[in-house]
């Protein structure tokens, strides 16, 4: 149905190859999700399948896609040419009531939007997915390309999502961070990686769910790095032995006299046997398998005297009104707001699309981090509230400038899997991953017992994401965030709460909200 051959990828910016020799075959009905760390050339792929001249301003590229079949694409982000346009402008051109597509009408998206002369920068980013999923379906295509269609959704439309790509009889291909949509919707899965600090391309395609390949893959590795151990033990031992033998030669050699030239041939003669051992033991080093570098593979933790008293009241917010400027005119969006957070409590805040969650939490943020009795730290959902695009990762990490705190940050950087050249560049050109995980390691070096967190995992990678909610989890501090990270809730949240037109809703833990 959709043929790829031979595909290689390369940066144009640093020559780096991003994907290898790549050949996959579609089936209909193949549901495929692509996984892989920021930087892996996930939506590359994507676009290169779509079409290749997307790739032209920074990528060069072999190969191609074979099939005479309708494509239809949803790009990571909006095209900024909308932004000042309405939403009546954006579906002018598509016949929406046509589509046949029964689940498409189960989205929980207002109709009245249809012909609004709102502008699509007014809108929420869950609203603005919606819209696009939503026009990308009318089209009715053979095959759908999805950049991370998931990105602010709401709970009850990632639902919906997940039902309308399982009753969906065409193939879809997919990028995505959620955890719970892959595990509920992938029967292929194609992992993108970057082995040896990032230098070597590799690619895995597997036909099974995620979780079975996530099971295989762990046992993979676990094998792979008990052989490769002791691969090197015994070269140890062996070389070990070796040089115990040598040793014994070379003294043997020293004290060896002129009345005994024989003897002195015997020695060098042996002396030579070593070193040529020597080589062939040095040899067998190259056939070693690699000790994984798998990127789940990252060492983060807070440290454990970091933590809120049992009971300390954190916060007590109030607000009658929230309200949200729409093009010169204040919307309100919810009233009567009462939020109260003692210590150590783990709070989620979940909502509809456009409810104005980022912005309650914004308000949040700024009254907590200038309290004195605290710590508070802030992830926002535009790292560039916090993030100064144009400075080194070591500076924001170690603002003093002094030698130990710098040695300190590039040690922390290299846990959370900074290459040596991510180090080096400027903020502005990390992936989203990677600014996210600067941001909590800027957390842990300030000791911060309060965190607000906008969407904290929406950036991770689906198989780095478990060891950074194990930390929170274990975390000893409170934690404000706002989520739709279903395994977030469910592994972290002491307490949900709903955010409402009328007020916050405390929805119970994040076990009590999502039961198995």
């Amino acid at each position: 149905m959709l043929d790829i051959r031979n595909v290689t990828i390369t940066n144009k910016e640093d020559s780096r190859i991003i994907i290898k020799d790549f050949n996959f075959n579609l089936n209909q009905g193949d549901k495929v999700v692509i996984i892989g760390e920021e930087g892996n050339g996930k939506s590359t792929l994507l676009k290169f399948m779509y079409d290749k001249e997307l790739l032209d301003g920074y990528c060069e590229y072999t190969g191609q896609v074979a099939g005479k079949v309708k494509l239809a694409y949803l790009e990571q982000e909006m095209d900024v040419t909308w932004n000042g346009r309405t939403i009546a402008e954006f579906l002018a051109e598509t016949d929406i009531y046509s589509c046949t597509n029964p689940s498409i009408w189960n989205m929980n998206i207002n109709p009245e939007l249809f012909t609004s002369n709102q502008l699509m920068e007014t809108l929420s980013g869950g609203e603005k997915v919606k819209l696009r999923l939503l026009k990308l379906t009318a089209e009715e295509p053979d095959i759908m390309l999805l950049d991370e269609p998931t990105n602010d959704l709401d709970v009850e439309t990632l639902e919906w999502l997940e039902d309308f790509m399982n009753q969906s009889k065409h193939p879809i291909i997919y990028v995505s961070h959620d955890e719970t949509l892959i595990e509920n919707t992938a029967n292929v899965i194609i992992h993108l990686e970057q082995l040896k600090r990032k230098t070597e391309p590799h690619h895995t395609i597997m036909y099974m769910g995620y979780q079975e390949y996530v099971e295989k893959r762990l046992k993979g590795l676990l094998k792979q790095e008990m052989v490769a151990r002791k691969q090197r033990e015994e070269y140890k031992n062996q070389m070990n032995r070796w040089q115990q033998i040598y040793n014994k030669v070379e003294s043997q050699q020293d004290s060896i006299t002129r009345q005994n030239p024989a003897g002195g041939r015997l020695l060098k003669k042996k002396i030579k046997n070593l070193k040529s051992q020597e080589k062939r033991l040095e040899k067998q080093q190259e056939e070693f398998l690699d000790i994984p570098d798998a990127e789940e593979a990252i060492l983060f933790r807070f440290p454990k005297e970091i933590e809120v008293p049992k009971g300390k009241k954190v916060l007590e917010y109030r607000l009658d009104e929230l309200t949200v400027s729409v093009t010169g005119d204040s919307r309100l969006l919810a009233k009567d707001l009462l939020l109260r957070v003692t210590g150590p409590e783990h709070i989620a805040i979940i909502g509809e699309n456009g409810i104005g969650k980022t912005t309650f939490l914004r308000r949040i943020a700024k009254e907590l981090l200038e309290r004195k009795d605290i710590k508070a730290g802030y992830m926002p959902q535009n790292y560039r509230e916090v993030l100064d695009y144009n400075a080194y990762p070591v500076e924001y990490l170690a603002a003093s400038g002094q030698k130990e705190d710098m040695t300190k940050a590039f040690t922390y950087m290299g846990g959370m899997k900074f290459t040596r050249d991510e180090m080096e560049h400027t903020i502005g050109e990390l992936s989203g991953g990677q600014k996210a995980k600067l941001i909590l390691l800027r957390m842990i070096l300030e000791g911060c017992n309060v965190l607000i967190l906008d969407e904290p995992t929406r950036n991770l990678s689906p198989l780095s994401g478990p060891v950074i909610r194990k930390v929170l989890s274990e975390y000893g501090g409170t934690i404000i965030s706002v989520t739709h990270d279903r395994k977030y809730m469910k592994e972290i949240a002491t307490t949900i709460y709903k955010l409402t037109g009328k007020g916050l809703l405390n929805m119970g833990s994040g076990e009590d909200f999502l039961p198995e």
